[in-house]
């Protein structure tokens, strides 16, 4: 299958705009759109980066939501083909030392749930898949404190990918697919206690130093 390249800082606020320029250009014909691209930060909120922060809520709200209005209508005169946000195990959970990135996550799911309602009948398949964590490197830059984000089991790239496209053949997929029993089971339990619980046992499993 050839592949063609566009190199672009997806945070940046024209991006989705010239990629959609760059796509037309070259003559490629858009079926389907993944919304992958997401960066984290793992510190305490009054310790964390004011710039970090702002590249975090462009790469993972702006980003997505601008590309998808940009190829949405594209994708909705073909009558077919995808929508796929990468949301996390973490937008259904308060993350303490992740507040800005669970966030994030938060809102793809809101927002994909709103989209999946919109285009029901168009043909096009919507959802969001929440892995948890995952061996793709994303810790990498966040320091020591954040080996904790890896310290139990961690799913691999192709396990990821594999639930998506086994909820990609479903007659009617859900809005959203969690991806791992474990990650599954957790937030399924989580939804019975009351917040303030949750958000502590976030807090302990989240602790660098335990």
């Amino acid at each position: 299958m050839p592949v063609e390249v566009v190199a672009l800082d997806l945070s940046a606020p024209a991006a989705a705009a010239d990629l959609h320029r760059a796509v037309t250009d070259r003559g490629l014909h858009v079926t389907s759109l993944i919304n992958n691209a997401a960066v984290g930060s793992f510190t305490l909120f009054a310790d964390a980066d004011p710039g970090q922060l702002a590249t975090e809520i462009a790469l993972d709200v702006a980003a997505p939501v601008q590309l998808t209005a940009a190829f949405l209508p594209g994708l909705r005169h073909a009558g077919n083909g995808f929508v796929i946000n990468l949301a996390s195990a973490s937008g259904y959970l308060p993350s303490p030392r992740m507040a800005v990135y669970s966030a994030t996550k938060a809102f793809m799911l809101s927002f994909t749930e709103s989209l999946w309602t919109e285009l029901r009948g168009t043909g096009l398949t919507v959802f969001a898949v929440a892995p948890g964590a995952t061996a793709t490197g994303f810790t990498a830059h966040m320091g020591p404190d954040a080996a904790v984000l890896t310290a139990g089991k961690v799913r691999r790239p192709e396990d990821v990918v594999a639930t998506a496209l086994h909820h990609l053949e479903r007659r009617n997929p859900a809005p959203a697919v969690i991806d791992g029993r474990a990650n599954r089971l957790t937030v399924t339990l989580t939804r019975f206690l009351p917040r303030r619980r949750t958000a502590a046992l976030m807090s302990r499993i989240f602790d660098p130093t335990r």
